[in-house]
């Protein structure tokens, strides 16, 4: 989200790449299922754990805190 408004905007990176103004933004999504997991370390990265049925299916991941 912070690239495409940089990209509208150029003098808005500074701006936007400070802690204070991060909001909350509310997603409406429309899906089959829906799990809640938290994220675990792998390696430098995160990882979470779908189930095997969800292989090949598209979809979303939404920070919640």
């Amino acid at each position: 989200m912070i690239a495409r408004k940089r990209e509208l905007n150029p003098n808005l990176s500074s701006i936007m790449e400070e802690p204070q103004f991060i909001r909350k933004t509310k997603f409406e999504v429309y899906g089959e299922e829906m799990l809640e997991k938290e994220v675990k370390q792998s390696g430098n990265s995160g990882r979470v754990y779908l189930p095997p049925e969800w292989i090949g299916k598209h979809v979303k991941i939404i920070r919640i805190e």
